[in-house]
């Protein structure tokens, strides 16, 4: 059964629509892992529009699971992400302008800027991660710059119209995931899933993990965190009985 990582960050876009101390995602992570979360994902961002330092720096000793931090590959976040020692840094493309992270880096075109990254962080102990659309040119890439896993955008598949659509996007998954194998990656996926689209998606043999943060967090906000995480669990549960 793939594991559950939780992406905390919309609890603390919450929290900056007021530039207040609630609802504090750190909180958010504690009741996470009560719900039964295998890992807290959290998303330290150049311009911090929702994580900030503090939350990062106090995450760190608080999470028990595994604790993935995703990351541009700017200077200064790898410095910080040197010092934090997460279990795992999921580098992400980032963008100013966008709402959330769209699409996946290009780690064929940028090879040369993340082969050092990669380098550095797994110096300090920590697995690597790319965000890669579901492309074999990317996952081969991902593999040669050093990466241990990649996370599969999953945008495609979450936004499919009909039936047709949709599994072509499975499919494109599905082969994504035999070149990360081949590779030697553990693959993960997310974006956009949801407790209504996780069945389809969660049933395809190969993936070790999903993060999910909006949904989670929506339904949050009428069953608290415990319970939604609780759910969408129990999700993956019933797709991996499929």
């Amino acid at each position: 059964m793939a594991l559950l990582g939780v992406n905390i960050d919309h609890v603390a876009t919450v929290r900056q629509a007021r530039r207040t101390y609630e609802p504090d995602p750190v909180w958010a992570a504690v009741e996470a892992q009560l719900g039964g979360a295998d890992g807290i994902t959290f998303h330290l961002r150049e311009d911090r529009r929702h994580i900030n330092d503090r939350d990062a720096e106090l995450l760190k000793p608080i999470v028990t699971c595994k604790l993935n931090m995703e990351m541009s590959i700017a200077a200064p976040i790898v410095r910080i992400a040197e010092r934090l020692r997460p279990n795992q840094c999921t580098l992400v493309p980032e963008r100013r302008q966008e709402l959330t992270t769209e699409g996946g880096l290009d780690v064929v075109r940028f090879a040369r800027r993340i082969r050092p990254v990669v380098q550095r962080l797994r110096r300090r102990g920590i697995e690597i991660s790319a965000f890669i659309e579901p492309i074999a040119e990317q996952v081969r890439a991902s593999a040669d710059v050093g990466c241990d896993a990649v996370e599969l955008w999953t945008g495609q598949y979450a936004h499919a119209a009909g039936p047709k659509a949709l599994q072509s996007a499975l499919n494109r998954l599905a082969d994504a995931i035999d070149v990360g194998h081949q590779w030697g990656l553990t693959v993960h996926g997310g974006h956009g899933l949801t407790y209504d689209n996780i069945g389809p998606i969660a049933a395809l043999p190969g993936f070790a993990e999903f993060n999910i943060g909006h949904s989670i967090v929506s339904r949050a906000v009428f069953v608290g965190i415990r319970e939604a995480v609780r759910q969408m669990k129990a999700l993956l549960v019933e797709a991996d009985r499929t």
